[in-house]
């Protein structure tokens, strides 16, 4: 039992000092961002032209907190990443060890362009879509900070995940979880999918903001299925494609069986 728990030990441990690493570099990075808060709220802000109020004594402070604390994790995604890759680093095989740090920093490029997308092209049609509703009914928008922070935070943080789709679809058809020919057929699934998620998510469930999160989360599971059709593994030579024929018999491992 003692030869069993020694390695469970040295494992916890491990898991517990990269987490400590990642959160102490995320406090560091939200320490710094902090200081420019109010050039992160004047950036998130830039939509919308009038200037932004607070109703309680704290608002503007816990929007301060939560737009540095975004900032301080998107700074911190490398030593996240790296972290993350050290961590799995020892179950890996040497081939795949040098595809790893590539991915890695993949995913933290493909997480702040989707901040990026959203911030540029997303955020400033919601915005003026509905501010632009209510003048039409001679409304006087007053947005307070916490309200529009909380906004705004939440496509920030959908869309930088969302981008992250392409490169899951093609590492799960590389290590031979789905295949492009799967993913093509659940194409309706995934596109029922991205409108149930888009309701879910978006703050105001009307048409026009799931559409907005919607189409984009469809083109990127088309990137992803170009990329597993592109990049995703292909069966040897002379080894039948398991994933083809649908009307054979499934075996209790999986697989279908012949």
């Amino acid at each position: 039992m003692a030869a069993v728990l020694a390695p469970l030990a040295v494992h916890i441990a491990l898991i517990k000092r990269r987490l400590l690493i990642i959160a102490g570099t995320v406090l560091v990075a939200f320490a710094v961002t902090f200081a420019y808060a109010a050039d992160l709220i004047a950036w998130l802000k830039r939509p919308f032209v009038d200037d932004l109020i607070f109703y309680g004594p704290t608002e503007a402070l816990f929007a301060s907190i939560k737009v540095s604390f975004l900032a301080g994790v998107v700074l911190s995604l490398p030593v996240i990443f790296y972290q993350s890759w050290k961590f799995i680093q020892p179950a890996l095989l040497s081939r795949e060890r040098r595809w790893a740090v590539p991915l890695f920093c993949l995913a933290a490029g493909l997480f702040a362009l989707g901040i990026v997308f959203c911030n540029l092209v997303i955020l400033p049609l919601v915005v003026q879509f509905f501010v632009s509703f209510g003048m039409d009914r001679d409304l006087t928008p007053q947005l307070s900070v916490g309200t529009y922070i909380d906004f705004n935070v939440k496509f920030l943080v959908v869309f930088g995940f969302a981008f992250e789709l392409p490169l899951v679809l093609t590492l799960l058809s590389r290590i031979g979880v789905v295949s492009p020919e799967i993913l093509g057929q659940y194409r309706k699934h995934a596109v029922m999918a991205a409108l149930i998620l888009s309701a879910i998510i978006t703050p105001d469930a009307t048409l026009f903001t799931m559409l907005l999160m919607a189409v984009p989360l469809m083109v990127l599971y088309e990137l992803g299925v170009l990329g597993a059709r592109w990049f995703g593994r292909r069966p040897p030579a002379g080894e039948p494609d398991m994933t083809v024929n649908h009307d054979l018999p499934v075996g209790p491992a999986g697989q279908r069986v012949r």
